[in-house]
């Protein structure tokens, strides 16, 4: 109930790479905004290598000009990372909320950006043949989907490339209300509290599928609460031993961080600081949340090494990596439609899937393909994507200083544009 959906960002971010696009992100009062101590127009930035102005490299005052904020972006701060042609380029913004400086390597929730993680270590276990992609959910976890309502069968793999048609977590649960959303970021669920909330809840309607299995795409975070569930179940250890052993301590990603168990725990300083407001508009620093399992802390740094090798082949055998770069097709060999005629790419793919198994597809206007992921907690919104042979990458993070963030913030498609685009 207190978990929302990534797709809206994705898709903005997607629509914004492609065409340019910068529709202001709707937000809602914030606190009072106060001047940073930074530079005129409040972004601090490291740069190596010679600007690309040109478009043969990292055009650093463009991306400068991307991340100053305004008013209506609904963002208190924000850092990135930007790689492309062999050079780097950092930047950070103040916090406008409470006028400290944000430290480049700043710790921040990001949200969904586990998503591929989870795919990472069910793809893996594919490979060691522990687990079968084609095999049902039934057939590893019975009982777990009503055969009332789930007749028929769910595979692993439609879980990951979010075919599967199972409901949104928590389906047909009221909205909370700003006070509500910020005590409840405290909860600590399990992947177990998540199914049974949503699959047998208390004084609504038990939802069923939204289509059958294979069929189309919809993005659904609850497949992979089911996911994390079956990691668990497998492999008899949980998610943060997993995630921990098989990806964070062979990438050496020694600033990223699983939930602690039952916990409600602060993001490590130095923290990014994203802000929640009440119904008065006044702020409320949401760093300290209880979260899920697969909730996590990172860096920008951190995030960098896990898309590098992820895509170098570090993590996964030839065919689990294939996997990761192919969205599902029907049996005319074309892209499965997106569920709900919304839009899950731009230009002539328009409405077909965009997903893979744990990555999100974005075409770029000069034909090549950017892959990644975006993420969304209360108080925090991040994303990481690259080009498949890693020549452009980029990595942001944003502190909201509203809970009315609708979509992709302005700030974030402004960035998308000066990385990726020109």
């Amino acid at each position: 109930m207190r978990r929302s959906s990534t797709l809206p960002l994705a898709l903005t971010l997607a629509a914004a790479v492609a065409f340019g696009l910068a529709a202001p992100a709707q937000a809602g009062p914030a606190g009072p905004a106060r001047a940073t101590a930074l530079d005129p127009d409040g972004v601090e930035r490291v740069a190596v290598g010679p600007s690309g102005a040109d478009g043969s490299g990292i055009d650093r005052e463009a991306l400068r000009a991307a991340m100053v904020l305004r008013p209506d972006d609904g963002v208190a701060g924000i850092v990135a990372e930007v790689h492309k042609g062999g050079e780097t380029w950092r930047g950070r913004s103040g916090d406008t909320v409470s006028g400290r400086r944000v430290s480049p390597d700043a710790h921040f929730r990001i949200g969904s950006i586990s998503k591929p993680m989870e795919a990472v270590i069910l793809l893996q276990l594919a490979g060691e043949g522990r687990v079968d992609l084609d095999r049902s959910v039934q057939h590893y976890l019975p009982g777990l989907l009503p055969e009332s309502r789930f007749r028929e069968p769910i595979s692993v793999r439609q879980l990951l490339n979010h075919t599967s048609g199972l409901p949104d977590e928590f389906e047909g649960a009221p909205a909370p209300t700003p006070e509500e959303e910020i005590e409840r970021r405290l909860d600590y669920l399990t992947f177990d509290e998540v199914i049974e909330q949503t699959l047998r809840p208390e004084g609504r309607p038990a939802p069923g599928p939204h289509f059958s299995p294979g069929t189309r795409q919809r993005y659904n975070s609850f497949g992979y609460r089911i996911a994390g569930k079956l990691i668990e179940e497998i492999t008899g250890h949980s998610y943060q031993y997993e995630v921990t052993t098989r990806i964070l301590r062979p990438l050496k990603m020694r600033e990223t961080r699983a939930a602690v168990p039952d916990r409600s725990t602060a993001v490590p300083r130095p923290y990014l600081a994203g802000y929640l407001s009440r119904s008065d508009g006044e702020p409320v620093d949401a760093n300290v949340q209880g979260g899920l399992p697969a909730s996590m802390t990172s860096t920008t740094g951190d995030l960098d090494r896990f898309i590098t090798g992820l895509f170098e082949g570090r993590l996964l055998r030839p065919a689990q990596t294939a996997e990761l770069f192919t969205v599902p097709k029907g049996p005319d060999g074309k892209p499965l439609p997106y569920a709900d005629d919304a839009s899950c790419n731009a230009g002539p793919a328009r409405g077909t899937a965009c997903f893979s198994v744990g990555l999100m597809s974005t075409p770029l206007p000069d034909g090549s393909v950017l892959w990644g992921k975006t993420g969304s907690e209360p108080g925090y919104r991040s994303g990481v994507f690259a080009s498949r042979d890693l020549d452009r990458r980029a990595v942001y993070a944003m502190g909201t200083s509203t809970s009315m963030v609708n979509g992709a913030p302005a700030v974030a498609q402004r960035l998308a544009l000066a990385a990726f685009t020109g």
